[in-house]
Parts: C-alpha cells; structure tokens; sequence
C-alpha cells in the first residue's frame, strides 16, 4: 500500500505538476483514508469496492466533518483510483459511483470599496515591517493573486517602471497591471526596507520575514488577521478576501468576465461567474434599500 502511495504521490509531482499546496492537500486526504484502511484491517488500497468507500465517507460524516470536507476527500479518492486503474492495478473505480455529499455553495465575502481603504491604509511606512505589510497588501488587491503567487514573487517579477507584475504558478505565465499607489508602495518597500530585511544578498524572493528569508502562508495569513483588527472591520477577513474583492469590484466598474478570469488565472471561466452573481445580489439590496416601492 505505501508503495502505491509513494507512486502517485511521484505522479501528481512529476506528470501533473500539482502545486506544492495541491498536493499538501491530496496527501492528508489519502493518508486519513489509508489510515481508516488500515484500521479495519485492510491492508491492499486496490481490495477495495464501493462500500468500503462509502462507509469510511461516512465515518467522516458521523465524526462531524463538513460536506465541502467530505466531498474533499471523495474527489482525493477518486482521482487516486484513476491513477490506480491507469497502471492497471485495478480493473474500476471503486469512488466513481459514489455520490458526492450536498456542498452548499456560498458566495465569496467581498469587502466594500471603502473597506478596503481602510484596511490598506492601517499598515504605516514607520518601519520596515510597515513597509513590506504596505507593499504586499496593496499588491494583492491591485492584482488579486493567491498568497501562494504572492509569496513566490522574485524581484524581477515586478516592473514598476511600466507597472506590471508577472506571475508564474507552474503551469502558465500571465502578465497583471499595477495602479500606481501599488506601484508607488512596492517601490518604497524595495527602496527603504527590503535590503535591510534580506541577509542574504542572493536571496531573490520579493517578500521575507523578518529573518529575511521568504514568508510563509501562514505568516501572512497573521499579518491580515491583524491588519483587520486594527480596522475594525467586522467581516471576516483572510488573504484571499482581497483577491475575491478585487474580482467584484473590477466587474462593478465594468471589466469584463475575461478580462478578469486572465488576471485571477482561472482555467474554466465558470469560477470567474460567481462574482457576477455576487454583484448581482449587491444591486438587489442597494434597490431593495432605496427604491421608495421595494419596502
């Protein structure tokens, strides 16, 4: 069994080229399978059938596990089995009849134009984390990249002479425009902070720590979450409220669907829709709220 695992764990590295957080995500979920394999004294990952799965999918639900969790892992499965029926260790797919789990699906929060400046306009150029914490949270809402992209910025990602960045995950390149206010914050970041930050001067990542080595996730995701005590703002804020606010506020101001898909580096165009309905139900309330017959 681990030595399938290992194979397809090589195979979404090697041939899928899977992001380092995809991939992350695959291996918990086929591990917590394994493991209920494991635990009912299964010991061959391929002697397997359709109840077995839907049994441990079950477990899951019975343990408290949401349905986007559950469902989660029925995909993880599924895609194994895939793998597994590729290289003709088994004859089916045993998690391909199986029914995936009611996921309702909610809309992105956004925050509202004037939300956002106040959330920007909390970092303060007093020193050198303000510096960075400035630079990185006006970059993110000028581009709505993932935090993930965000991160893995070099220097010369970024032209500031043109106001460009150029983001790479892997598998495409695309080129996303800088207002200049962003272009202004990177510019003073790189200028009065990052060289101070950075001990190693063959570091080429954008954004580092105070260690002046590259930022993690979570390290941002801490940044945000204190950023957005400091406004006060009551929604829930994380790193990639900015980027869905981006997307809703661009298609409020009349960019067009495609435009936007480029930029967010969406494959399917229908994960670009949902913004649309998100305006959408923007302009419902404001008409609800001011039309003197829709009260």
């Amino acid at each position: 069994m681990n030595a399938l695992i290992e194979q397809y764990t090589v195979f979404l590295t090697k041939e899928k080229k899977v992001s380092n957080n995809t991939l992350d995500s695959y291996m918990r979920d086929i591990n917590k399978y394994v493991n209920y394999l494991q635990a009912n004294n299964i010991s061959d990952v391929a002697g397997v059938n359709r109840t077995t799965v839907l049994n441990y999918l079950l477990s899951m639900q019975e343990g408290g596990a949401a349905p986007a969790t559950i469902s989660r892992h029925l995909a993880s499965i599924r895609s194994l089995y895939q793998y597994l029926q590729g290289i003709k260790v088994v004859d089916g797919n045993p998690a391909v009849d199986v029914q995936a789990f009611h996921v309702e699906k909610k809309l992105p929060q956004i925050l509202t134009s004037k939300e956002v400046e106040l959330f920007l306009d909390q970092p303060k150029c007093v020193d050198l984390k303000g510096y960075r914490d400035k630079a990185m949270l006006e970059l993110l809402y000028a581009t709505g990249i993932r935090v993930s992209e965000l991160i893995e910025l070099k220097v010369e990602d970024v032209n500031l002479e043109i106001g460009y960045i150029t983001c790479n995950n892997g598998k495409r390149e695309r080129v996303i425009p800088l207002y200049s206010a962003a272009s202004a914050a990177v510019s003073e970041y790189i200028r009065n902070a990052r060289d101070m930050m950075v001990h190693d001067k063959s570091e080429r990542t954008l954004f580092v720590n105070c260690n002046g080595t590259k930022l993690t996730r979570q390290g941002f995701w801490k940044i945000v979450k204190t950023y957005k005590l400091q406004a006060n703002i009551s929604k829930e804020v994380t790193p990639h409220t900015l980027r869905h606010s981006f997307a809703a506020h661009l298609l409020e101001n009349g960019a067009d669907l495609k435009s936007i898909q480029e930029m967010l580096g969406h494959s399917d165009i229908s994960s670009t829709q949902v913004y649309a309905q998100v305006v959408k139900n923007k302009l419902k309330d404001v008409y609800k709220k001011s039309h003197p017959r829709a009260k």
